[in-house]
């Protein structure tokens, strides 16, 4: 499950990234589940949305 969830946020990343999303701040929740929806993704957890805005966050 950890496996499956840190590849969802790596891509829900690269999709906000891709969309001019650059700082973890930019991303509530709610912006990145609306993400995943416009790409076709099921809706992450909360801890989902966390590692993605980590994952930002060691990009820079």
């Amino acid at each position: 499950v950890a496996h499956n969830r840190r590849l969802k946020a790596m891509r829900l990343a690269i999709v906000l990234l891709d969309a001019g999303v650059w700082r973890p701040e930019q991303a509530p929740d709610r912006t990145i589940r609306l993400a995943a929806e416009r790409v076709g993704i099921h809706p992450p957890s909360p801890v989902t949305c966390h590692m993605v805005r980590a994952l930002m966050r060691y990009s820079r």
